[in-house]
């Protein structure tokens, strides 16, 4: 599912046998992401130019009751709806980190590959994995559309994942996230938080999902 700006790139799922030789940022301990793995049956989504890695798109399994201490500094906080608690299939995953342009470890990422629908296309390939491996369904925290925002935060905006086929469930402000922008001088001291700081529930249900649902 390769659109053509994204010419000869290739993706597949993230395998035990991948721990150390990929990019490990936002995955915390080895041991932790090899469970998820095995769990699952992969913990990302990855993608190559020949044989250099240049994307991941992170998941996890949903825990509802899952909190993230240290809010938007985590990567748990992807997977922190708080108690906007919903009736979600049986075995949903969660989005968590995109790591569009990079190359290696660390946060440097490379201009050439961003912007050219990388982001979408590991979000395709993600949900046409997990639709095969019977998972009910996948849910993401969409961010504001916003420059600054995605450039700070990562993620996919709400217009991406409604184009996905994503139903929107709920929609609030981040307080923290607003107050990290104006801390790092992206936006402007008066700039409205609803506008930048407007976090939305999305889920997209898989054909194991439909029609069974559990609190």
């Amino acid at each position: 599912m390769e659109s053509s700006s994204l010419g000869s790139i290739r993706f597949r799922p993230m395998l035990a046998s991948d721990i150390g030789h990929v990019p490990m940022n936002c995955h915390g301990e080895a041991s932790a992401l090899s469970e998820r793995i095995r769990e699952l049956g992969s913990a990302a989504i990855l993608a190559y130019d020949g044989d250099q890695h240049v994307g991941q798109l992170q998941f996890r399994k949903h825990l509802p009751d899952l909190r993230s201490k240290e809010g938007i500094f985590s990567p748990d906080w992807w997977g922190d709806f708080a108690d906007r608690r919903q009736n979600l299939p049986d075995r949903t995953l969660c989005i968590y980190c995109y790591h569009v342009g990079q190359l290696t470890d660390g946060e440097a990422r490379d201009q050439r590959y961003q912007g050219r629908g990388l982001g979408a296309a590991l979000l395709d390939h993600l949900v046409d994995w997990a639709d095969a491996n019977m998972f009910g369904a996948v849910v993401a925290k969409a961010v504001p559309a916003n420059t600054a925002v995605m450039r700070f935060m990562g993620g996919q905006p709400e217009n991406i994942y409604a184009a996905k086929g994503f139903m929107r469930i709920d929609r609030w402000v981040d307080r923290q996230m607003h107050g990290a922008l104006v801390d790092r001088g992206l936006i402007a001291k008066d700039e409205d938080s609803e506008s930048v700081a407007t976090v939305g529930l999305y889920m997209r249900e898989l054909s194991a999902g439909k029609g069974v649902h559990h609190a």
